[in-house]
């Protein structure tokens, strides 16, 4: 941490000054800026466990506090005006669609009632895996989520052992099913919104994506088949939990579902040069224009559809709050993370940038996929992949690399991806004992590395 005034006696109020001023200070703090990012990922790896009232009361004041605990001393450091924008800049352009378009999500899909129960056998939960697995890349990895998370959990309301249920629909509908389009997962719409082909992940990842959902689902196949045969498998009474034939209640809600994937992609293919700044912070009209119709179909979905559709579906917004108040810590925490790697070579994190290419600066596509991976598992993977597609973007061999790092590799711990943590507490609200951060990581490693290793192998 150093004097502003010994570096920059002048802050000027240009976006490009106040962005040099930033970058300058952490390169000069180097890896001490992460430390409120590391302690909020700690938070929630370890808090849940060890004293979970303490956490479920107060995990928003804690995400407040690491927060600050960046912003206070970047803001002492650099001056008001670079943490100012800092700020604005996280929550206007990164934090507030993202939470939009979750809120819009969870709303419109918390809608949809599927009525009645399927038997909860082996083949019925894999077809329902494989069902979120395809629609996850046309209605995106959180609205596939939101949909049928809570059927799939009615369904098997008579098992004892559910949380692998939980664990391979985050792997598949959560992450892996939304590789194929730009509005199945947030870091393929950036890529979009930087002019890849709106079909270029159809094309390039759909074999990968293929191959990696045909492997998973025969693996759970063999996995519930076997928990279920356990004597030990169902509850007291679980036999007499009758199976009813499904129906669809809230329909209104498949149209607003449409509004907002064409809200989605209005604005990446309506640009028209029209745009507010505040404080160096750019606001874009279609940008604008997209959040107010991700809200209007929210308002639309709550006046319109029936409360027993959603007291049907245990609707609350408990997970919705929880995931709003731990990622506005995240978003602002992951700042200086990002920063820094967006310095490359010559950041603190250089000598990790510089594994990406070989001797010859030519990028690497196996370490592409692992490094965007595993980065995106621990940070945000949209951030991860823009930073990672900035470097070797205009090579198709390390862009189809990172995305499928990016998109696959979200499904490696609870943060990886916004559906994850939503889904996560919806099932413990529903009284599905889930595993903690620590133990989720460890079994989806288990689980998704050697797949992964496989995916490496055969096309990178």
């Amino acid at each position: 941490m150093v004097n502003p005034a010994a570096r920059c006696p002048v802050l000027k109020t240009t976006k490009e000054s106040r962005l040099q001023a930033s970058m300058h200070f952490y390169e000069a703090g180097g890896l001490l800026w992460a430390l409120p990012f590391a302690g909020m990922l700690l938070s929630i790896a370890v808090l849940p466990m060890a004293c979970p009232h303490f956490w479920h009361t107060h995990h928003g004041k804690i995400a407040v506090g690491w927060a600050a605990a960046f912003l206070l001393p970047f803001a002492y450091s650099a001056g008001f005006v670079p943490a100012l924008h800092e700020i604005l800049h996280a929550l206007l352009l990164e934090y507030l669609p993202f939470v939009v378009l979750l809120f819009a999500l969870y709303t419109v899909a918390g809608g949809l009632h599927i009525q009645g129960r399927l038997r909860g056998s082996p083949l019925a939960n894999t077809g329902i895996l494989a069902f979120g697995t395809a629609i996850a890349s046309v209605i995106g990895t959180t609205g596939a989520a939101m949909v049928l998370i809570r059927p799939l959990l009615r369904a098997n309301e008579r098992r004892r052992q559910r949380a692998h249920l939980v664990m391979f629909f985050i792997f598949l509908v959560g992450n892996i099913g939304g590789a194929l389009s730009p509005l199945g997962d947030p870091p393929l719409f950036l890529g979009f919104l930087h002019g890849v082909d709106f079909f270029w992940p159809t094309r390039m990842l759909a074999a990968p994506t293929l191959l990696v959902s045909g492997i998973l689902l025969i693996l759970f196949l063999g996995v519930d088949s076997y928990l279920l045969r356990r004597p030990d498998s169902l509850l007291p009474g679980g036999d007499a939990i009758p199976a009813q034939v499904p129906g669809l209640e809230g329909r209104i809600n498949l149209a607003l579902l449409a509004l907002i994937i064409g809200a989605v992609l209005l604005s990446g293919v309506w640009h028209p040069g029209v745009s507010v700044s505040l404080q160096g912070v750019t606001l874009e009209l279609q940008n604008l224009v997209r959040d107010a119709l991700l809200l209007l179909a929210a308002a639309a979905s709550l006046k319109w559809t029936a409360p027993h559709a959603r007291h049907g579906n245990g609707f609350t917004w408990g997970p919705m709050a929880e995931v709003a108040k731990l990622f506005i810590g995240i978003f602002l925490t992951i700042i200086p993370v990002v920063a820094i790697l967006k310095m490359g070579a010559d950041g603190a994190l250089g000598s990790l940038i510089a594994l990406a290419h070989d001797a010859h600066g030519q990028p690497v596509g196996a370490h592409y996929f692992w490094m965007t991976g595993i980065l995106s598992a621990f940070l945000d993977n949209a951030p991860t992949y823009l930073v990672f597609f900035n470097m070797g973007g205009s090579d198709p061999q390390a862009l189809r690399a990172l995305s499928a790092g990016a998109v696959f590799m979200g499904a490696l711990t609870y943060i990886g991806n916004a559906p994850n943590f939503m889904v996560k507490a919806i099932a413990e609200h529903r009284h599905v004992p889930m595993p903690g951060f620590f133990a989720f990581t460890g079994w989806s490693g288990l689980v998704l590395l050697p797949v992964f290793a496989l995916v490496a192998w055969v096309f990178f």
